[in-house]
């Protein structure tokens, strides 16, 4: 995808690039790996399977970084890394398959966008829309029928970064996602939906701001 229609050029002259995270472990470990010896954190696997000790954790998602499809896609900034988005079929995620707040809406196997990272320094620039647009670019490219999120309906309201990780209802919308149910989860105090978006039934839509 390195050189897919998920580039865009920023109008203040940057170079925006959304690339599978297929052989890109380090830059994945760059956004979203622990740091401090010893530190624990999620390693985005709150998900896909939270079981994994936390010592196992970086084996697993280097694993998963070394065949397709891989776990996500890594948006680069002038070829420097600067944000995350995993990206999925929903059955390879434990915690979705086992939830009792987002439900299934037909029993296809949709692939699932559950988490944004954008590293500080490159927040505020849209950089979530990019993610977004690269995912369903990835997903598409895989086979997918349809895709899935399940972010948060904050309005016209800012979100904070911790409950903000799921995205929001209106930059899915601003994608052609569409509410397809309404889940029992919360994210940051706001009710949190399943958004959907067809392939193959017309153009996507990924509106990126400049």
């Amino acid at each position: 995808m390195g050189n897919s229609g998920a580039q865009r050029t920023a109008e203040a002259g940057e170079h925006i690039d959304v690339r599978p995270a297929v052989g890109r472990y380090d830059d994945f470990y760059e956004v979203v790996g622990v740091k401090k010896p010893g530190g624990k954190g999620c390693w985005c696997m709150a998900y896909r399977d939270s079981r994994v000790p936390n010592e196992e954790r970086p084996g697993y998602m280097r694993d998963l970084c070394e065949s397709e499809p891989g776990p996500g896609v890594l948006v680069y900034v002038d070829d420097v890394v600067a944000g995350w988005c995993s990206i999925a079929p929903r059955s390879t995620y434990r915690r979705l398959m086992n939830t009792r707040t987002i439900p299934f809406v037909d029993d296809r196997d949709a692939w699932s966008a559950v988490c944004f990272v954008v590293r500080a320094g490159y927040r505020k620039r849209g950089l979530m829309h990019h993610l977004l647009a690269g995912a369903v670019e990835h997903a598409r490219a895989h086979g997918a029928e349809v895709i899935e999120g399940y972010p948060a309906d904050v309005g016209p309201d800012r979100v904070d970064v911790i409950s903000g990780y799921v995205g929001t209802v209106r930059m899915f919308e601003a994608a052609g996602f569409h509410r397809a149910a309404e889940t029992g989860g919360v994210s940051g105090g706001r009710r949190r939906w399943v958004m959907r978006l067809e392939l193959g039934q017309g153009e996507v839509r990924a509106a990126i701001p400049g």
